[in-house]
C-alpha cells in the first residue's frame, strides 16, 4: 500500500492554506495514520532521558509535530461545522476518538511534565515564561499529576466527553435542518419581503406551493418578530423551543435518538467525576482555574448584583408590552410566541421605525467595505481580497497588511445553508508563530463564520443592524488573533487569553455599529443606492437600549444555569428544575413547562463555555470601560481618535495572551474596569 503524501492527500499539504476544495472523507483517516504516530514518535523523543529540558529544543520536535496535526484536523472540524455531509460525519465520528486520545496522553504525560519542570526559567524571555506557567497549570488540569487507575479513568472520561459533545452538536444540526413546514402566503402576513421571496425560492426549489419555512435564524427571527398570525408564530416558536428534545414533533413520532436528554446528563455526571479525579469540588472549580473569575462564588455574586441593578428595568419593559398589548393589539393575555412580536410592535410605535425598515441599508458589500473601512483607520493597516482554496463559492478570503508587510489573512463564510451549524464564530487556522523549525516567521490565518441570510433574486442579501453587531463581534475576535505580534505559538493572538477576557475585543468592536461616523460609510439602500437617513439613525439610536433589562436577565438566567449545573452535582441529574429554579429567581417573563432550550445550549455542552457562559457579561464590563476610553478622545464630529486605536491595538491586541489580562485592561485603562461603563451603555445607570 503506498503511504499517502502531500501530492496525494491535502490534509499533509502544509506548504500554505488548507486544501479546503480537495479535502474529502477518504483523505481523514490516512493523514491521521501518518499525523498522529509522528506527534507519538516526538513525544517519545523529546521525554527521552537524554533529550534536554530545554524550551526551543522541544518546540522543534513536539510543538512542529503537533501543530501539524492540529492543523490538519483543525481544517477536518471546520468541514465538519460548515459543510457537514453524512459521509464526512461518519469520518469525523470514527477519527474523533484517536484525536482525543492522543491529547489526553500528551496533556498527561508524566515524563513531558517533568521535562517542563527542568526547563530553566532564566532562559526564557517573557512571553516564553508565561506560556511556560500556562503549560503548567495546563498539565495539571489535564490529569498529568494522577497515577494508576485514575489516570486510566481521566483518559476515558476525555475520549467519552468529546463522542457526547458531537453527538448533542449533531442532535442539534440535524433538529434544526430537517424540520420545515409549508405555509401560504395569506399566513404570512407582515412578513419582510425578502423572506417571503425566500421562502416561496425554497419550495419552488423542492417544486412545492406555498412558502417554506425552515429554524434557521434569518428565516425564524423575523416570523417570530412581524407575521401577524400568533397560530403560525406558536408552530414554529414550539419547534424551535423543543429542538432535540423528549418534547419535539421528531421524538415523539419515534426518532427518540435525536434526545439530548441522557448526553446532557451524562456529559454533567462525567465533568464531575473528572473534577474529582483532578482534586475540585466541581467543574466549575475546575473551569475557573483558567479565567480571571476566582472562585464560583464570586462569578453568582456578579451575576445576582447585575440581575439585581437590571430587574426594575426588566420589569418596567415588561409592563410597557403588556399594557401595549392590550390597548393596541387586543393581546390580553400574551403567550411566549408573542412577545417578540410584541416587542417589535411597541419598538415601531414608540420610535416610529422598524428593524425592516432599516435592513434594505445594510447590504452586505457595503457593510463589509465600512467595517474595512474603521479596522484600517483605527489600526493602521489595509485590508484586500486574496486567494486561496475554499469550501463554498460564497466564501471569501482577504489578507490584512500594514506597511507593505503581511500582518494576517482570514476567510469570511457569511451565508446560512443546510449542512452548516447555526450561530456565529470565529476559529484560528493557524497561529502566528516564529517556527523553531525554519526560523521562519508564521502569519495568523482565521475564520470568521455567519448565518446571515443570502440575496434574492441576484441582488445583495441584506443584513438585520443585528446581523452587523454580529459581523463586528465576529471581526473583533479575528483582529485579537490577526493582529498579535507575540512569537510564541501557545500565547499568541487568542492563545492564552483567559476565557473571561476573550470576548473583550469582540465586544468592543459591536461599539463601532452604533457611531454615526462609521455608519454612515456603510450603508447604501439595495433600490436606490442612497445612504442611511440620519433621522432613521438617530431612531435607531434612541432605541439602542430597547429592553436592555430583559436581555439583560436573560443572560444572566442562561449564565447561572450554567453555573449551578457545574456545581451543584447533587442536581446535575435533574437539570431541568434547576433551570425553574434560576429562572424562578431571575426571569421576569415565564416560559412554558414544555420549553426545553437547555437541550441546544451548544455553548455550555458542546462548546467551551461550561461553567463559562458568563464570560459574556463578565467582558462586557471590559469591553464598555475599554470602549469608554474611545468616547473621552473622540473628535467632534465623533469620529475614533487614531492614538487611542493605536493605544489599544498595542495593549491589547498586539500582547494577546502573553500576560495576564488584568494586566493587559490596566495597561490601557491605566486602572482597574468599573461597571459604570456598561451599565450607562445599556440604559440602565
Amino acid at each position: 500500500m503506498t503511504p499517502q503524501t502531500a501530492s496525494n492527500n491535502p490534509l499533509l499539504d502544509f506548504s500554505d492554506h488548507p486544501l479546503f476544495d480537495l479535502i474529502g472523507p477518504e483523505h481523514i483517516a490516512p493523514a491521521l495514520d501518518q499525523l498522529l504516530p509522528g506527534a507519538a514518535t516526538a513525544l517519545e523523543t523529546v521525554t527521552a532521558k537524554d533529550f534536554p529540558a530545554d524550551w526551543k529544543a522541544i518546540a522543534s520536535v513536539l510543538d512542529v509535530a503537533t501543530e501539524k496535526l492540529s492543523r490538519a484536523w483543525g481544517a477536518v472540524s471546520h468541514l465538519h461545522s460548515v459543510a457537514d455531509t453524512p459521509e464526512l460525519r461518519a469520518a469525523y465520528t470514527q477519527a474523533l476518538p484517536r484525536v482525543t486520545e492522543f491529547y489526553t496522553r500528551l496533556g498527561a504525560d508524566e515524563r513531558l511534565y517533568a521535562k517542563y519542570k527542568a526547563i530553566d526559567l532564566a532562559s526564557l524571555n517573557p512571553e516564553q515564561k508565561h506560556a511556560h506557567t500556562l503549560a503548567m497549570r495546563n498539565f495539571v488540569l489535564s490529569g498529568a499529576e494522577l497515577l494508576g487507575e485514575g489516570k486510566e479513568r481521566f483518559a476515558a472520561i476525555q475520549e467519552r466527553l468529546a463522542e457526547v459533545s458531537q453527538k448533542f452538536s449533531e442532535n442539534v444540526l440535524d433538529a434544526t435542518d430537517q424540520w420545515s413546514a409549508l405555509v401560504t402566503s395569506e399566513e404570512l402576513a407582515g412578513v419582510p419581503d425578502d423572506v417571503i421571496q425566500a421562502t416561496r425560492a425554497a419550495a419552488q426549489k423542492e417544486g412545492a406551493a406555498g412558502h417554506k419555512l425552515s429554524l434557521k435564524m434569518p428565516c425564524y427571527l423575523p416570523i417570530m418578530q412581524f407575521a401577524h398570525s400568533s397560530a403560525l408564530r406558536e408552530r414554529l416558536y414550539r419547534a424551535y423551543a423543543t429542538r432535540a428534545s423528549d418534547q419535539s414533533e421528531a421524538v415523539k413520532a419515534g426518532k427518540t435518538e435525536q434526545d439530548n436528554t441522557p448526553w446532557v446528563k451524562e456529559i454533567l455526571a462525567l465533568r464531575q467525576e473528572e473534577a474529582q479525579l483532578l482534586g475540585y469540588a466541581n467543574h466549575a472549580e475546575v473551569s475557573l482555574a483558567s479565567k480571571m473569575a476566582q472562585s464560583p462564588a464570586e462569578v453568582m455574586g456578579f451575576l445576582r448584583d447585575l440581575a439585581k441593578r437590571a430587574r426594575p428595568f426588566a420589569e418596567k419593559d415588561v409592563a410597557e408590552m403588556r399594557a401595549f398589548a392590550a390597548e393596541q393589539l387586543n393581546l390580553q393575555d400574551p403567550q411566549p410566541w408573542d412577545w417578540p412580536y410584541i416587542g417589535e410592535k411597541l419598538k415601531e410605535a414608540r420610535y416610529a421605525f422598524s428593524e425592516q425598515e432599516v435592513k434594505p441599508y445594510f447590504t452586505a458589500p457595503k457593510v463589509l467595505a465600512g467595517l474595512f473601512k474603521i479596522v484600517e483607520t483605527l489600526f493602521e493597516v489595509s485590508i484586500r481580497r486574496d486567494h486561496a482554496p475554499v469550501w463554498h463559492p460564497g466564501v471569501e478570503f482577504y489578507r490584512i497588511d500594514r506597511a507593505g508587510h503581511l500582518v494576517g489573512q482570514f476567510y469570511l463564510d457569511p451565508g446560512a445553508r443546510a449542512g452548516k451549524r447555526g450561530g456565529a464564530w470565529m476559529d484560528d487556522v493557524r497561529a502566528r508563530w516564529l517556527r523553531p523549525d525554519t526560523g521562519a516567521l508564521q502569519t495568523p490565518v482565521a475564520h470568521l463564520v455567519c448565518n446571515f441570510s443570502e440575496g434574492v433574486d441576484g441582488k445583495a442579501p441584506l443584513l438585520t443592524h443585528d446581523d452587523v453587531i454580529t459581523l463586528f463581534h465576529e471581526c473583533g475576535h479575528g483582529l485579537h488573533h490577526m493582529l498579535t505580534q507575540v512569537n510564541e505559538r501557545d500565547v499568541s493572538g487568542i492563545s492564552g487569553v483567559e476565557w473571561d477576557a476573550v470576548e473583550l475585543p469582540s465586544q468592543f468592536m459591536e461599539n463601532f455599529c452604533w457611531e454615526w461616523s462609521v455608519l454612515r460609510h456603510m450603508t447604501a439602500h439595495v433600490e436606490t443606492g442612497e445612504p442611511l437617513p440620519r433621522e432613521l439613525f438617530n431612531k435607531m439610536l434612541a432605541a439602542k437600549n430597547f429592553q436592555s433589562g430583559l436581555q439583560t436577565l436573560r443572560q444572566i438566567e442562561f449564565s447561572l444555569v450554567d453555573m449551578r449545573l457545574h456545581t451543584e452535582s447533587d442536581k446535575a441529574q435533574d437539570f431541568m428544575q434547576v433551570m425553574r429554579q434560576v429562572r424562578a429567581e431571575v426571569a421576569v417573563l415565564e416560559s412554558p413547562s414544555w420549553g426545553r432550550t437547555l437541550h441546544t445550549f451548544s455553548h455550555i455542552f458542546a462548546g467551551g463555555y461550561a461553567a463559562g457562559y458568563y464570560s459574556y457579561k463578565w467582558a462586557e464590563v471590559l469591553s464598555a470601560d475599554a470602549y469608554a476610553a474611545f468616547e473621552e478622545t473622540a473628535g467632534a464630529d465623533g469620529e475614533p481618535n487614531v492614538e487611542t486605536g493605536r493605544r489599544y491595538r498595542e495593549t491589547i491586541l498586539e500582547v494577546g495572551g502573553s500576560r495576564p489580562a488584568m494586566e493587559s485592561f490596566k495597561a490601557f485603562r491605566g486602572r482597574e474596569p468599573e461597571l459604570d461603563a456598561l451599565l450607562r451603555h445599556q440604559g440602565m445607570a
